[in-house]
Order: C-alpha cells, then sequence, then structure tokens
C-alpha cells in the first residue's frame, strides 16, 4: 500500500506529518515501562496498569536487545573460549572479543591454558596467618626401594592445561587423574632404584623419569594435562630408623673423608717417589760414566807408560818406583837418622806419630786427587828425563 492511499494518511497516521524524534519515541517508551512496573498508587492498594499491545511490543524487543547484548565476550591473552550448544561442544575461541548465542541455548567456560598448576604428592601446604605451612601425608610419602628400605618422598608436579576440549570432555575430573597418574610413576621409578642412589646422586634423573612416565599415561588417557617439571621436594628414610640412618651416614661420610685422605697422601709421596727414583738413575748413570771414563784414562795412561817404558825400561822403573815410595811413606811415621853422627838427639816421636796420624787422612785425598793427574804427570816427566838424560 502507498503512503499516500487511504485518504493520504502516511504510516504515522496523520496529515502530512513528520516522524516523531528520536529522543521523543526512547523517552515515551521509557515512561511507558516505568507506569507498567510502578503502576498507579491509591491510598489503600497499588493497582499495576496494563500495557497497550503497542507497549507491549516495544518491552519485547527490549528484552531481546539485552538477551543478545549478554551474548559479547572477551576473552584474555591467557585463556581459551569453549561455547556448549546445548551442552555439545561447538567452538573454540581465542583472545578478543567474541559473541554467542546467549544462555541457555549456549554457554561459555573460560579456561586458563598459561596458569601454571601443583599437585603435591606426599605432603600439602596450607597458609595460617600469612605463613605456608607442609604437612606430611604418610600413605602418599612411603615408598618401598629396590633393596627393600621405606623412605619418605615427597613430589611437586607442576602442569598446565595443553588441549582444551580433551580436559573438558575426556576425563571427569582431569587432576584427579593427574595425581594418581603421577603417584603411580613415582613409586614405580622409586622402586627401580636404590635407597642410596635416591638420597644422593639420583635425585635429578628420577625426577626425570617421572615426568617422562607420567606424561606419557597422561597422553594415553587423553587429558589435555602437560607436566612442565617434577620437583622432588625431600626424600628421607623414615621417622623409626632416622637414627640408625644417620649413623650410617656419619659412617659413609668417614669412609669418603679417609679415602680422600690417602689420595691425598698418595698424591704427595708418588711424585717424591717418583722423583727420587728419577735421581738415583740419573746419579747411577752419572757414576757409571764416571768409571768408565776413568778407567779408559787408566788404560789409556797405562797404554802411555807401556810405551815409554818399552822405549827406555831403566828410567821407567826409577820412576814408578819413587812415585810408589812416595805414596807409602806418605801415611807413614818415619824419622831419617844420620848413622854417621855420635850425637844423641832428642826426638818427640809420640808427637810425630800425632801429628802424622792427624795429617794421613788430608794425604789420602791428596793422593786420590793425585792419581787422577798421574797419568799425564808420568808421562810428563818420563819425558823430561829423557830429555836431561
Amino acid at each position: 500500500m502507498a503512503w499516500n492511499d487511504n485518504n493520504n494518511k502516511n504510516p504515522w497516521n496523520g496529515n502530512n506529518q513528520t516522524p516523531p524524534e528520536l529522543e521523543k519515541v526512547i523517552k515515551d517508551m521509557k515512561n511507558k515501562f516505568d507506569g507498567f512496573l510502578n503502576g498507579k498508587k491509591s491510598s489503600n492498594t497499588i493497582t499495576p496498569k496494563i500495557p497497550s499491545n503497542g507497549n507491549l511490543k516495544y518491552i519485547l524487543i527490549l528484552i531481546l536487545f539485552i538477551w543478545l547484548l549478554s551474548g559479547i565476550y572477551i576473552i584474555d591473552p591467557a585463556e581459551k573460549g569453549v561455547i556448549l550448544r546445548f551442552g555439545a561442544f561447538q567452538e573454540e575461541t581465542s583472545q578478543g572479543p567474541h559473541w554467542h548465542i546467549p544462555y541457555p541455548i549456549e554457554t561459555l567456560n573460560r579456561i586458563n591454558v598459561e596458569q601454571i598448576r601443583t599437585s603435591e604428592i606426599g605432603y600439602r601446604n596450607t597458609v595460617n596467618n600469612n605463613r605456608r605451612f607442609g604437612s606430611n601425608v604418610s600413605s602418599e610419602s612411603l615408598m618401598l626401594t629396590k633393596d627393600e628400605n621405606m623412605i619418605e618422598a615427597k613430589f611437586a608436579v607442576q602442569y598446565k592445561i595443553n588441549n582444551v576440549q580433551d580436559y573438558l570432555f575426556n576425563v571427569v575430573k582431569p587432576d584427579t587423574t593427574l595425581r594418581h597418574v603421577s603417584e603411580s610413576a613415582i613409586r614405580q621409578i622409586v622402586g627401580q632404584n636404590t635407597m642410596d642412589y635416591i638420597l644422593t646422586e639420583g635425585r635429578v634423573n628420577i625426577a626425570d623419569d617421572i615426568k617422562i612416565k607420567s606424561q606419557s599415561l597422561l597422553d594415553k588417557y587423553k587429558t589435555g594435562l602437560l607436566i612442565t617439571t617434577v620437583n622432588m621436594q625431600d626424600a628421607q628414610p623414615p621417622e623409626q630408623v632416622q637414627s640408625a640412618f644417620s649413623d650410617a651416614v656419619k659412617a659413609r661420610e668417614d669412609k669418603q673423608r679417609l679415602i680422600n685422605e690417602a689420595q691425598t697422601y698418595a698424591n704427595d709421596i708418588l711424585p717424591k717417589s717418583r722423583g727420587k727414583a728419577v735421581r738415583m738413575l740419573e746419579e747411577s748413570k752419572a757414576y757409571k760414566s764416571e768409571i768408565v771414563s776413568k778407567s779408559e784414562g787408566e788404560t789409556s795412561r797405562f797404554k802411555q807408560i807401556l810405551a815409554e817404558y818399552e822405549k827406555a825400561p831403566k828410567v821407567t822403573k826409577e820412576r814408578l818406583y819413587r812415585e810408589t815410595m812416595e805414596n807409602v811413606l806418605a801415611t807413614t811415621s818415619k824419622v831419617m837418622v844420620d848413622s854417621k853422627t855420635n850425637n844423641m838427639m832428642y826426638l818427640p816421636i809420640d808427637k810425630l806419630i800425632n801429628a802424622k796420624q792427624a795429617n794421613a787422612q788430608v794425604t789420602i785425598q791428596e793422593s786420590s786427587i793425585k792419581q787422577n793427574n798421574q797419568g799425564s804427570s808420568n808421562v810428563r816427566d818420563i819425558f823430561r828425563n829423557r830429555g836431561g838424560r
């Protein structure tokens, strides 16, 4: 129907009237809505006004508009949004503004995928008066090792959500499942190692093995969780055997201390012994070289004397005789007296003997030195005698 039909009436039921202002329309809607909610006051009762069909239409449009606006939501950078339509998965949204069909058709679940969560196994941390206290859970911490010893081990498993759909729909309680899986893996790894290894150098390796084993089971169950770190908070024997274990640890430390002391002594004495052995070897080599050289020199001297003896036997005999007598008489006490004189002389023979014995050692040393150069001096004397003769 054209606007100018029906006696030239326009859609606003007026003759050549302009459309109402938007502000006036909103104001009229507000007044009608307030009148519908508040009603008409009287002296005794409040009688609500029944809106007309036109006013009810505006109210329904406003309610529908507000309902549609309730579907707008914003996802933070650390979150993931999961839209469920009548309880079934519809879509997964990332950070930023989004819109979904409002409740009850679709519902929104916000999941923080960057939050690091902690599962405490063997202990529980409680906060009281802004102080953190740790309580022991014996049912979780007591474990049996490979060498049939009991220990109390406490672990902290840190994890985060890796797959939102698996976390929400595959497992009923994924956090509880992670606790049970981690405890099972801990008992398995601890049972495969000895007590000393767990308490000493194996702490890091055991934590890594537990992480790998637990993550493998979580992936098999499709829990949507990712283990970031596994920390061994504490590992020690049960309280009932603490004193015996302390004695064993002390004995082991004393053993290691004695081993270190022995190693230190060996490191100190062995180089000295090796150095002394090397020095003795070098001294023996030097002594050998000295004896060989001296023997070769004596041989050479003898050959030279032999050659001169063959040339002049009488002179050589005389020279050898004199040298021999000189060496013999040098170490004896002797007094030379002229047999032709008849005068009585006083000879202090005892003092002469004592003085001679005191100089005997010096004479022996000098004679040994003299013998070293005797060969060359004898050759020179022989040639000198022959020249003089």
